[in-house]
């Protein structure tokens, strides 16, 4: 088989000096009209805030950037908020959202290099030799079977002249902020439920405690109640209608229990494991932490669901920029080099190179209303997240507002519980020394006794209700505990990994020194 080659006279080329002229200000001109960028800046909205808050604390402190859950000085607490950081579910799929998003920024920073790949072909083809000369088919004197080499390396990039791929980078970033940001609020949302859970379970325990204690109170009171009878100076009367109080009291146990178990499912949830027991300390061991401080416009850089929501806002401010680039032209720079012969002995051949370069300008005459549609489509998509981030900040506010008059409540309600049952506590003290005086009967002292219990469970739903107030204010005002605690787990993270490779080479030496 005869080896075809085409040659190029080099008279018909233009001179190189004006080539590169060209290019040069192609060149240029790109990097001039690059610096033109479609849609608006991007700027916060004028949320209108107050200038404090309607029940400032009085003793606040500035704590909400720290492990806040740390002040309540539990240490099985503090362990399980640190497994359920590491091990929990949603947290999980959160973390991996978060890598997607980083992935589709890479993907659209991509757009501002060039893109280069390259080709290799080899293939063994056979024409008809029934087709007309010129039309695809066979040239004069050539066979039928036809091979194709190839080897070649390709460029093409795209000049961003309008700003259309920088505002993608813009749109990508907001995204992977916001998720960063709905990450965290995942984080605060696990730390402040396993916190909630881990108090509700305590207080279970303790009201478990009570309803036993109150529940051998009415059978003290039966027992009593039944050797009057049997002595004469009683009713039967009196008799069932203590053992119906006994009853009702041992009705009020499994539903604390069936609770306790329902919470240390749940809580088991939160930590990523599978349900069993919660090891844990009591409620009277724990320590209130002081109150958070902070101004409303603290909502705005610590709670994490406004900050997502002002991402979000920004990326649909940058896409407005992207719509509005489809008006203008694209300008996309493309070059090949490469080797091309039909008898592989001549891929590497002089005359067997092939190139081309050039430049394409395309843009749009006539869309039928579809470039204005897409740009209405972005703008409406960024008032919608205006409205949205101005609802998140509303919210927040109201959030905390309200932790913090719960919180203030709830604390004026235990300290007068606190009171009540030191008073009742007295009241006992004083029945039990009028019935050793012959003054009062011992049913009296235990309805005394009865009535402290009661007190104490009233006491114990207000101490919970108080810490559980107070983790909704943590909740509620976030905090910077979230990046603080990335910081710690990479570092960790990065100091196992240092420590696993100095321990492999060891190994490695070792094992060279052993086959030595």
């Amino acid at each position: 088989m005869m080896r075809t080659r085409t040659l190029i006279d080099d008279s018909g080329l233009k001179p190189r000096s004006r080539r590169s002229s060209w290019c040069a200000l192609a060149c240029l001109a790109a990097i001039a009209l690059g610096g033109c960028v479609m849609g608006p800046d991007y700027k916060r909205p004028d949320v209108p805030l107050p200038t404090a808050w309607r029940a400032e604390p009085q003793d606040a402190a500035d704590l909400a950037n720290t492990d806040w859950w740390k002040a309540f000085n539990d240490p099985d607490l503090d362990a399980l908020i640190d497994t359920a950081l590491d091990a929990n579910k949603d947290l999980a799929l959160a973390t991996y959202r978060v890598a997607a998003f980083d992935a589709r920024l890479q993907v659209s920073r991509s757009a501002n290099y060039p893109q280069i790949g390259y080709t290799a072909v080899a293939e063994r083809r056979r024409f008809s030799e029934e087709q007309p000369t010129g039309g695809g088919g066979l040239q004069a004197g050539v066979g039928p079977i036809i091979n194709n080499f190839g080897l070649g390396a390709m460029l093409n990039w795209e000049i961003d002249l309008w700003g259309r791929v920088q505002r993608s980078n813009e749109a990508a970033l907001a995204d992977l902020t916001a998720n960063e940001d709905l990450r965290r609020g995942v984080m605060l949302t696990v730390a402040s439920g396993v916190a909630t859970s881990y108090v509700e379970l305590l207080a279970l325990d303790q009201e478990l405690a009570i309803a036993r204690k109150a529940l051998a109170n009415r059978k003290e009171a039966l027992e009593l109640m039944q050797t009057k009878y049997q002595g004469g100076s009683g009713t039967r009367l009196a008799v069932e209608q203590a053992r119906a109080a006994v009853e009702n009291t041992a009705s009020e146990i499994p539903p604390i229990e069936t609770s306790i178990a329902r919470t240390e499912g749940a809580l088991n949830l939160l930590l990523g494991r599978n349900p069993g027991p919660i090891q844990r300390r009591s409620l009277d061991a724990l320590a209130l932490p002081r109150m958070p401080q902070g101004v409303p416009a603290d909502v705005l850089t610590r709670r994490p669901d406004v900050m997502a929501a002002e991402q979000d806002l920004i990326a649909a401010n940058a896409r407005i920029g992207v719509a509005k680039t489809a008006y203008f032209p694209t300008l996309s720079l493309a070059a090949a080099l490469g080797l091309a012969s039909d008898d592989l002995r001549w891929l590497f051949a002089e005359t067997a190179r092939t190139g081309i370069a050039g430049a394409v300008l395309a843009g749009p005459i006539f869309t039928g209303g579809r470039v204005e549609g897409e740009i209405r489509e972005a703008e409406a998509n960024r008032q919608q997240m205006a409205v949205r981030y101005e609802q998140a900040v509303q919210v927040a506010l109201q959030e905390v507002e309200d932790a913090l008059v719960t919180r203030a409540k709830s604390g004026e309600r235990e300290d007068a519980m606190g009171r009540r049952v030191s008073a009742l506590r007295e009241a006992d003290k004083l029945t039990r020394v009028r019935y050793e005086g012959g003054q009062s009967t011992y049913i009296e002292v235990l309805e005394a006794q009865f009535a402290t219990i009661g007190a104490e469970s009233q006491q114990t739903q207000s101490r919970r209700d108080t810490s559980l107030a107070l983790i909704t204010v943590y909740k509620a005002m976030g905090g910077g505990w979230m990046v603080e605690h990335d910081k710690r787990k990479a570092a960790t993270a990065a100091a196992d990994d240092a420590q696993a490779q100095a321990q492999a080479q060891a190994r490695a030496a070792a094992e060279t020194g052993t086959q030595r």
